[in-house]
């Protein structure tokens, strides 16, 4: 893992922010290989949570993906009427979904979710099953190789469980 996620995910669990993984890092959590530069999360949009957030990414200076030049200056409870928030910082790139279809949102995803230490920090992980679905969705080249690797996986671990 890249070592900006890394800290990414710290700053993220220091600052409380209800979060949970998913994405390449979950796929790599769960056992894949896939290296990827961002670090993807599901969160409730709620201002307090984004308040959290903004406050975990202050000094790193979150801007906006599709904006690069504009620095992230809506309030917690303006971010908490998004349904998602792409943002570049000084150490990463950081996608915030608060949907994940066909799945539905943070909730969904963290009742799926697996308790790991990813980068010696206790997070949550989308579990592989809903991970699988979600990537099955979205269908993309990079997503159909991540399924196949990830069935695979679950494939190993149920050959396992059964001997």
């Amino acid at each position: 893992m890249r070592q900006q996620n890394a800290e990414l995910i710290r700053r993220l669990a220091a600052a409380e922010v209800a979060f949970v993984i998913v994405g390449g890092i979950a796929a790599a959590a769960h056992g894949g290989s896939r290296v990827t530069f961002d670090l993807d999360i599901v969160a409730p949009f709620t201002a307090d949570n984004m308040a959290r957030l903004l406050a975990a990414l202050r000094d790193v200076h979150p801007r906006y993906v599709t904006r690069p030049d504009l620095a992230v200056e809506a309030t917690a409870e303006e971010l908490g009427r998004y349904r998602n928030l792409y943002l570049l910082t000084d150490i990463g790139r950081l996608d915030v979904l608060g949907e994940l279809p066909p799945l539905g949102g943070y909730t969904e995803a963290a009742a799926t979710a697996i308790h790991a230490t990813v980068v010696g920090v206790p997070c949550r992980v989308i579990g592989l099953d809903a991970l699988i679905t979600i990537k099955e969705s979205v269908g993309r080249e990079q997503d159909k190789i991540d399924v196949r690797m990830l069935r695979e996986i679950r494939k190993r671990r149920a050959a396992q469980s059964a001997s």
